[in-house]
């Protein structure tokens, strides 16, 4: 087996834990825009060609109050200002990529994707084929939101109120599962605190805009956390001037 095949393998097996927890989510969505009036076409559509999950429960709901294009596109557009984090984060690794690698990962990029490649990235090996890691990671996920959400539109027209089922918490416990082992140093814990506090004090603001302000309130902190550690290990002949 190739290089190549084994890192697309090794990037599909181990987003497996993170495509379990997503699984709920997506019949749910795809329940979910069934009960709202979307077409079969319409959320098949969605879940193919924006692939948010979401975005795509903001845009269905908002579909359904007949809500205009222009505040369905802003209005999404917010609820994923996230991924600019990501790809941020990402752009090192991916910079020497070219635009046919580099479009479809940017597409294919999500939360759980991103949780589990960039600590392939991050390995000190110097394996030229950790994008296939990522395509890997990317396709798997890809596939399963596509199969979850034809369940859900299957199971949303025999089953009444799976919203009230709290199926989702599988995906909150799974990025718990993720991202907890990651934190190995102070900057990393300050970070994870800082970002679920303000997020959960501002989780009534509209568009995930507190979710969003959690992230930057708990990178904010994890720099200053790292530049305050280099100030205080750095020798005193080396100290900048105040």
């Amino acid at each position: 087996m190739s290089n190549e095949s084994s890192e697309f393998w090794s990037g599909a097996r181990d987003t497996i834990p993170v495509v379990v927890g997503a699984i709920p989510f997506g019949i749910i969505f795809g329940a979910l825009a069934i009960n709202a009036g979307l077409s079969v076409a319409a959320t098949l559509g969605m879940s193919l060609f924006v692939f948010a999950g979401s975005s795509q429960f903001v845009a269905a709901g908002l579909l359904a109050q007949g809500a205009g294009i222009l505040v369905i596109v802003l209005t999404t557009f917010v609820v994923n200002l996230r991924h600019a984090l990501y790809s941020a984060a990402l752009g090192p690794y991916l910079s020497k990529l070219p635009q046919r690698w580099l479009v479809p990962l940017g597409f294919w990029l999500t939360d759980e994707t991103f949780a589990v490649v960039v600590q392939r990235y991050a390995r000190g090996d110097d394996s030229p084929y950790k994008h296939w890691y990522h395509l890997g990671s990317s396709v798997a996920m890809y596939s399963n939101w596509l199969l979850c959400t034809a369940i859900g539109m299957v199971a949303g027209t025999q089953l009444q109120g799976m919203a009230n089922w709290g199926l989702e918490f599988a995906m909150v416990v799974t990025f718990i599962g993720i991202v907890v082992p990651l934190l190995r140093n102070v900057p990393m814990i300050l970070c994870a605190v800082v970002a679920g506090a303000v997020s959960l004090l501002l989780r009534e603001w509209p568009n995930q805009l507190g979710l969003m302000l959690g992230a930057l309130a708990g990178i904010a902190v994890a720099m200053l956390a790292e530049v305050a550690g280099r100030r205080t290990s750095m020798p005193k002949s080396q100290e900048l001037p105040s």
